[in-house]
C-alpha cells in the first residue's frame, strides 16, 4: 500500500533468539487500531504465561481486512497474510510454518481472521473469532462495507462471496483448527450461531463458546483468555506431532 502501518509485537518473557516461537496474529475491530488489545485486555500477561508471540497489526478504521480491487489504500489481506508474516519471519525467531501460526480477532477482526485463514490455509494452522462479523449481509448500511465493495442491492454476489459463512465449503475437516465465540447479547450472536450450525452440517470440527455478554471490551477481554489457551493447546499439539513425525 506504500504506507507505514503501526503494529504491536508482544514477545513472551525471556524471549530468546535460540528458540523458534509460535505467533498469534490478533486483529482489532471496526473503528479500532493496533493498540486496542494491549490497552484493553491482559494479552501481554497471557503471552508471558503461554510462551508465544502476539502480533497486533493496524487494520485501518474499516478495511474489513480485504484487498479491494483498484484501491491501493485497501490491500489489507496482502498486508496481514503475506507482508506481515514475511516481516515477522525475517526479523524475529518464529516457527516459519503454518503449524506455528494462528490468527484471531474481534468483530471486524473476527471476520478478518476467519476469512484470511480460510483463504490462506497454507499460512495458518489455527484460527478464531470473538464476536465476529461472520455474516454482515443483515447489516447492509453499516461499518463502511458498502464503501469498500459497493451496495448490497447492486452487487449481492460480491457480498455473498466475502462473508465467512459462505466460505465453509472451502474447509477440510481438521486442517484448520477453529475456535468461535460470541456473547448472547451481541448483535452478531445470531450469525455466529448460524456459522456454528453450518460448520456442524459440513462436519467441520470446531470449538464454539457462548456466554453472557454484549459487543464490548468486558466480553472481549474475557474471551481472549480462553482463546489464547486454545491456541496454546494447538501449538503444543502441533509441536508434539512434529516430533513424532520428525
Amino acid at each position: 500500500m506504500g504506507k507505514a502501518i503501526k503494529t504491536v509485537v508482544i514477545l513472551p518473557q525471556n524471549y530468546s533468539n535460540k528458540i523458534n516461537y509460535p505467533v498469534l496474529y490478533l486483529l482489532h475491530g471496526y473503528s479500532g487500531n493496533y493498540s486496542n488489545w494491549v490497552k484493553n485486555s491482559s494479552v501481554g500477561a497471557l503471552a508471558d504465561q503461554y510462551g508465544y508471540m502476539v502480533v497486533c497489526p493496524d487494520g485501518g478504521f474499516g478495511s474489513w481486512y480485504w484487498d479491494v480491487a483498484n484501491d491501493k489504500n485497501y490491500q489489507y489481506d496482502t498486508f496481514v497474510s503475506k507482508e506481515l508474516i514475511d516481516y515477522m519471519d525475517q526479523h524475529y525467531s518464529t516457527i516459519k510454518d503454518r503449524s506455528g501460526r494462528a490468527i484471531t480477532g474481534l468483530s471486524m477482526g473476527g471476520h478478518g481472521a476467519l476469512s484470511l485463514a480460510i483463504k490462506h490455509q497454507d499460512s495458518y494452522g489455527a484460527a478464531g473469532s470473538t464476536a465476529g462479523g461472520v455474516d454482515f449481509r443483515p447489516f447492509p448500511l453499516n461499518w463502511e462495507i458498502k464503501d469498500r465493495i459497493g451496495n448490497y442491492a447492486d452487487v449481492p454476489q460480491e457480498w455473498d462471496n466475502r462473508v465467512v459463512i459462505n466460505m465453509v465449503p472451502k474447509l477440510v475437516n481438521n486442517k484448520l483448527r477453529l475456535i468461535i465465540d460470541c456473547g448472547k447479547e451481541d448483535f452478531f450472536y445470531t450469525v455466529n450461531v448460524a456459522l456454528h450450525d453450518k460448520l456442524m452440517y459440513h462436519n467441520i470440527n470446531h470449538t464454539f463458546v457462548t456466554s453472557e455478554g454484549g459487543h464490548n471490551w468486558e466480553y472481549w477481554s474475557r474471551s481472549i483468555v480462553y482463546q489464547m489457551a486454545f491456541f496454546k493447546g494447538y501449538f503444543d499439539q502441533a509441536k508434539k506431532s512434529e516430533k513424532k513425525n520428525g
